[in-house]
């Protein structure tokens, strides 16, 4: 029993570690003013970037960087799109996300089926092997790790400095920030930049490590997850964390009952996740008053410097 209650808390660590980088980039965005809905094209281009670099070089943690990197890259083509050119974000996230999806299934067309060692579990000597608290906390994916370190981070970074405290109130009035001397959108810029750098990660994570192979669309929605748990968690880093992990507990569902026999079809149980996403945020939507005390006031609106 003891040990069906560690292998399903790893697998749900496993499955929402995605979630946590994904959401925790596109909450630092949000935090700014910018709507980017191409999460799940930046995954998709981080995804098949790190693989392809991980299968031609044998250095996955490479890989993981080229994913990191291509992430990041095509967040710029939103914020040049949105923040320069004044485009409409939920337009241009729209187009880049559709873009994203494409342009990894074109690019990882020569790789579908191939399959590459993955990226191991943590095996520390003494703490691993320790009975019970070893495969708890000390056996997991690096990428696990690092996504606990990454959730720290952005809390501290966002109520414990002074950057953080700026890069919010440009979210609430970017208007009043500029007025006293803050630069709006080269901090935009940033935080684009650094949520396509999350979600590229989160796609790197999947090819090297959760699924060490690369085929067509294999994210399957988790951006559009994402997205969905930004405003599950009133924009609230801790509540991502948990809300994350939640969802991956309600992806591993179909497989338990597969493996348990259970006669539901495989179809329904694959849509699980999403028909509790949409559950969730028809709940929160109930509640208008909590989203707008929570969300930020300039959320999705374009800034110019003369306005």
């Amino acid at each position: 029993m003891i040990e069906h209650a560690i292998t399903l808390f790893a697998l749900t660590l496993a499955a929402g570690t995605v979630l946590v980088f994904a959401a925790l980039g596109e909450l630092v965005t949000e935090k700014a003013g910018v709507l980017n809905l191409g999460v799940e094209g930046m995954m998709l281009v981080g995804a098949v970037a790190a693989f392809i670099v991980a299968d031609q070089t044998g250095h996955a943690w490479l890989g993981a960087l080229a994913g990191t990197l291509a992430g990041a890259a095509l967040s710029l083509i939103f914020a040049v799109l949105t923040l320069s050119l004044l485009a409409n974000q939920v337009a241009a996230g729209l187009a880049l996300s559709l873009f994203g999806i494409g342009l990894s299934a074109f690019t990882g067309l020569s790789h579908v089926g191939h399959v590459i060692d993955p990226i191991a579990p943590l095996a520390l000597p003494g703490l691993s092997d320790l009975p019970v608290i070893g495969r708890l906390l000390f056996a997991h994916s690096p990428f696990v790790y690092l996504s606990l370190l990454l959730f720290a981070l952005v809390q501290w970074f966002l109520f414990g400095t002074r950057a953080g405290l700026v890069l919010r109130a440009i979210g609430e009035s970017p208007q009043s920030a500029h007025a006293i001397g803050h630069k709006v959108i080269a901090v935009r810029y940033g935080a684009v930049t650094f949520g396509g750098a999350c979600a590229g990660l989160g796609g790197a994570y999947m090819a090297l490590a959760y699924a060490p192979m690369w085929t067509e669309g294999m994210t399957a929605g988790r951006g559009w997850i994402a997205l969905a748990l930004v405003v599950f968690a009133n924009w609230k880093p801790w509540r991502v964390l948990a809300g994350a992990y939640l969802f991956g507990a309600v992806t591993l569902v179909q497989f338990q009952a597969q493996a348990m026999g259970v006669d539901v079809p495989s179809q329904f149980l694959a849509m699980l996740p999403y028909a509790a996403t949409i559950i969730v945020l028809a709940l929160i939507s109930r509640d208008a008053v909590a989203i707008r005390r929570n969300a930020p006031a300039s959320l999705g609106r374009a800034f110019h410097a003369d306005d």
